[in-house]
């Protein structure tokens, strides 16, 4: 079964009477990242943070062509990449922090297509599960490195290696940096900073940043970690790519 999905704009808009109230945005953004999560689970579909079908169908379908047995989703959310994977993999975990995400993504699972084992636990993607380690052949991750602070990638990349076993792929999709002249360039810096301010003077933290875990340093901490790399520009010039980091057969 081919993966498809509708190609959505990544533009803030809400839909309709389905997605949160700039009140609920606001209660989330003073919550902590998890229960920011847990209370923005039920309509978080209907948010433009969600990673839009047409960003996870190309990556997952080559990954689905090659062949999964077993893939983790780290920050999996309500599991929209889970439920691509669901008819082509023959064991699915996801790992969030969040209960009330994975509350939702076993809800929306239960009535995807497939018939693969789906295993839902709640965990830190930077420090996952011992008993989850090494069991893969496929780790993916879409719209969660924002909550990984940049001190912490290297953290990100050790657990995506540990968590595959040898000849075992980590996918994702990332960027390139906006250049100086895009607006979209300085709207994510003002929004970091804004998060910045807002992390200091307010307690529990939100972590949530853009223009994180881009290339070329994704790829020079994968390759130091000893991935080997490809990069596929599935998304033309709209600088986002799709990248394969393989674990090597013999590591």
């Amino acid at each position: 079964m081919p993966i498809r999905g509708p190609l959505r704009r990544p533009f803030f808009r809400l839909r309709g009477e389905e997605g949160p109230s700039l009140l609920e945005l606001l209660q989330q953004a003073l919550s902590s990242t998890t229960g920011g999560y847990d209370r923005l689970a039920p309509k978080f579909e209907a948010t433009p943070f969600r990673t839009p079908d047409a960003l996870l169908a190309p990556p997952l379908e080559r990954a689905a062509a090659a062949g999964v047995e077993a893939a983790l989703d780290l920050g999996c959310g309500t599991g929209a990449a889970l439920r691509m994977l669901k008819p082509h993999a023959r064991v699915l975990v996801g790992l969030d922090l969040s209960e009330g995400m994975l509350a939702e993504a076993a809800r929306r699972l239960e009535a995807a297509p497939g018939e693969a084992l789906v295993s839902l636990r709640v965990g830190d993607m930077l420090d996952p599960p011992a008993d989850l380690l090494g069991r893969f052949d496929l780790v993916t991750s879409f719209g969660a490195f924002g909550h990984v602070l940049e001190e912490d990638e290297p953290r990100l990349v050790d657990a995506a290696w540990r968590l595959l076993g040898p000849g075992g792929r980590f996918v994702f999709v990332t960027g390139t940096r906006p250049p100086r002249t895009s607006p979209a360039r300085w709207l994510a810096h003002g929004f970091n900073a804004a998060m910045r301010v807002r992390n200091a003077l307010w307690k529990p933290p939100f972590v949530m940043y853009y223009l994180t875990f881009l290339l070329p340093r994704a790829e020079a901490l994968l390759r130091a970690r000893g991935f080997e790399l490809r990069v596929y520009r599935d998304f033309g010039a709209r600088g986002l790519v799709s990248v394969e980091a393989r674990r090597p057969s013999d590591a």
